[in-house]
């Protein structure tokens, strides 16, 4: 399987000849079974040939990945309406939101994607209703607190069908071949996901020392120009995702796997939306 921007993917990679065990060559078989030879019967059991065990899992399908992803997207959303509502009616919880649900969505983040946790519902789902927090709080502080209320609801629509545009037009990308995934795109990908990353934490720091930092979250035309170059490598990047999965879907790896695959398809999709909320939120206020 070909690596993966998403470090999530990564972690999802099943063994030669299949997942955990499952699928490999004599896998469930009585050793004697490989040779051709009959295992061996033992009175007073009827001289029953051994049974081998039946596994308890089934491969993955891509319903499964469609369900857990619809499910986990289900959870982000009905968080975001309920964020979004309370702290319209307070706005002081605003910020409390956005830092509770920020700061525990990216630690059970790392916990999945480094902890190989990924396909424990429970942790995804607490994740998913995290990221509801965050976003609901985080939209409000974009349209009516930070940028003195310019676009409120219709601006967030906006965001939120772009996104799935985004999202669903990558898919016909991929599966109708019109990009391939390759190594070569996917060394791109990964190192223009690197620059935009370094990018960021600089920006950070230097506006601990100058207002503006480098001028990438400004409102300027330098920062529209950053947003766009952002959202086109979250946009490539799902196809990196689509093929990953896609692989694994053909490894026939276990069920339980479309839950790290919906985890990864969320971060993604969180981090899109959170990008096409701020440049949309530059062009309002220009």
């Amino acid at each position: 399987m070909r690596s993966t921007s998403n470090p999530v993917f990564r972690n999802l990679t099943p063994q030669q000849g299949g997942y955990a065990g499952f699928g490999g060559p004599g896998a469930g078989q009585f050793p004697n079974q490989q040779y051709g030879q009959q295992p061996p019967q033992y009175p007073g059991y009827g001289q029953q040939p051994y049974q081998p065990a039946i596994p308890t899992t089934r491969p993955m399908t891509i319903d499964d990945v469609v369900t857990k992803t619809g499910i986990t997207l289900g959870v982000v959303t009905l968080g975001a309406i309920i964020s979004y509502a309370v702290t319209s009616a307070n706005n002081s919880l605003a910020v409390l939101f956005v830092l509770v649900g920020g700061l525990g969505g990216f630690a059970l983040a790392m916990i999945a994607s480094f902890g190989r946790k990924q396909n424990n519902p429970a942790i995804v789902l607490s994740y998913a209703a995290l990221e509801g927090l965050f976003l609901g709080a985080l939209s409000f502080m974009f349209t009516n607190v930070k940028f003195g209320g310019v676009g409120g609801s219709g601006l967030i629509a906006q965001a939120v069908l772009a996104t799935f545009g985004v999202f669903i037009g990558m898919l016909v990308v991929y599966k109708t071949g019109a990009i391939r995934v390759t190594p070569r795109l996917t060394r791109m990908i990964v190192g223009a996901m690197i620059g935009v990353l370094v990018l960021m934490l600089g920006n950070l720091v230097a506006a601990f020392f100058t207002p503006g930092g480098f001028g990438l979250r400004d409102g300027g035309t330098f920062s529209i120009i950053f947003s766009l170059v952002v959202i086109g490598v979250a946009a490539f990047s799902f196809l990196l995702d689509f093929d990953a999965a896609d692989q694994m879907i053909r490894a026939q790896v276990p069920e339980k796997a479309a839950w790290g695959v919906a985890f990864g398809l969320t971060v993604t999709l969180v981090w899109l939306y959170i990008e096409i909320l701020r440049l949309l939120s530059y062009f309002q206020n220009r």
